[in-house]
């Protein structure tokens, strides 16, 4: 999208100041890149602590007698077992169990739930939460749906803590997926998209100005912009909703049944129940793997897979260089009896056949806080 239907950044002046290369993403006119670069970027997220704006994501606060209903129809998770501060990943699905999003949901209080989406699907998922809430009045969804304006902020890296906690700001007792509310109009929660320790933060503009200027005097803090962010989720292993996760892949074949309980899918009354149930019987047609391409050539999402016979075998969904890896790393859905580590597939990138390994995901090891 260009012209007038771009978003801009509520900082973008802060981006233009410091000398980002912009592009468009999910309809947002967002920092790709610093003057830093890409691979010091990366690899200074790993090493330190690496600062992103994701202002282009949303923030819903479901609240209300009916929110746990609503969310357990919606998403196929079980609202009600979440603690309090508990953050869970979890999806939007269709009827057949097609992925509309991944979101993290947060439980905040006794009936209050605070969801992050995806910027491309912000308002698709604010659609389908107010529809559904006003569709089933048999389930009594007596839940308001806010979707609030606020800078997003993540900062991430083994120093991120430290960082914050210098800017005032103490994490201590925070672990990986839990959040809070740190003050008034603030969620905060230990997470993020990068394999590393982190944090998401979202606060009013004003006092994100002053936080990013406090972070930044750090000199462990380093602004990364979105191709970073893809390298480093990449490596992580994780996926990217529109390209490894979309409306016509289910959670099985992305490798992503770990997030739905084992009573939930027996028995949850989630929209796709009934589809999702039917997949897992049949087992999948395909499934997501791991792609190391041989020598230093990326293969880029698009490219096609075969098998050594030349078959088709099924195609690339994410793809680039891995900095931490030190080789190119790759996603995709390959037959699913072709899944399997150390299996021989070729990719065709312009014509020439390049082999591929499927290889064990993620690429470089979680360092999350769990404990």
């Amino acid at each position: 999208m260009t012209g007038d239907d771009t978003k801009h950044l509520p900082l973008e002046d802060l981006h233009v100041a410091a000398s980002a290369r912009f592009g468009a993403f999910a309809g947002w006119s967002m920092p790709l890149t610093y003057p830093a670069g890409v691979m010091k970027e990366h690899l200074h997220t790993r090493e330190h602590a690496g600062l992103f704006d994701i202002s282009h994501m949303k923030l819903f606060e479901i609240s209300g007698l009916g929110a746990e209903a609503l969310l357990n129809r919606a998403c196929p998770f079980d609202a009600g077992a979440l603690e309090i501060s508990q953050s869970k990943y979890t999806f939007f699905l269709n009827e057949a169990a097609g992925i509309i999003d991944d979101l993290i949901v947060t439980r905040l209080g006794r009936q209050r739930f605070m969801v992050v989406a995806n910027a491309g699907n912000a308002e698709a998922d604010e659609k389908h939460l107010r529809e559904l809430a006003d569709f089933d009045a048999k389930a009594d969804f007596d839940a308001k749906i806010e979707a609030l304006d606020r800078v997003f902020l993540a900062i991430q890296g083994p120093e991120a803590w430290a960082a914050l906690s210098r800017a005032g700001i103490e994490t201590g007792s925070l672990l990986f997926m839990h959040g809070f509310e740190p003050r008034e109009n603030w969620f905060m929660s230990r997470s993020g998209y990068t394999g590393e320790d982190g944090f998401e933060v979202g606060l009013p503009e004003a006092d994100a100005r002053n936080l990013v200027a406090k972070l930044l005097e750090d000199e462990r803090v380093m602004w990364v912009g979105l191709a970073a962010r893809d390298s480093l989720r990449l490596e992580a292993g994780l996926c990217l909703h529109g390209l490894d996760i979309t409306p016509e892949i289910d959670p099985a074949s992305a490798g992503l049944m770990w997030a739905i309980p084992k009573e939930v899918r027996a028995s949850g009354t989630f929209i796709g129940a009934d589809a999702l149930r039917a997949i897992l019987e049949r087992g999948p047609a395909q499934k997501r793997v791991g792609l190391k391409p041989e020598g230093r050539q990326p293969v880029r999402p698009g490219a096609a897979l075969f098998d050594a016979d030349g078959n088709p075998a099924g195609h690339v969904t994410s793809g680039g260089f891995g900095p931490s890896a030190g080789h190119p790393v790759a996603m995709g859905y390959v037959q699913a009896s072709l899944a399997k580590p150390g299996a021989k597939l070729f990719a065709d990138v312009r014509g020439t056949k390049i082999p591929v390994d499927i290889n064990p995901l993620p690429f470089t090891p979680h360092r999350y806080r769990k404990g």
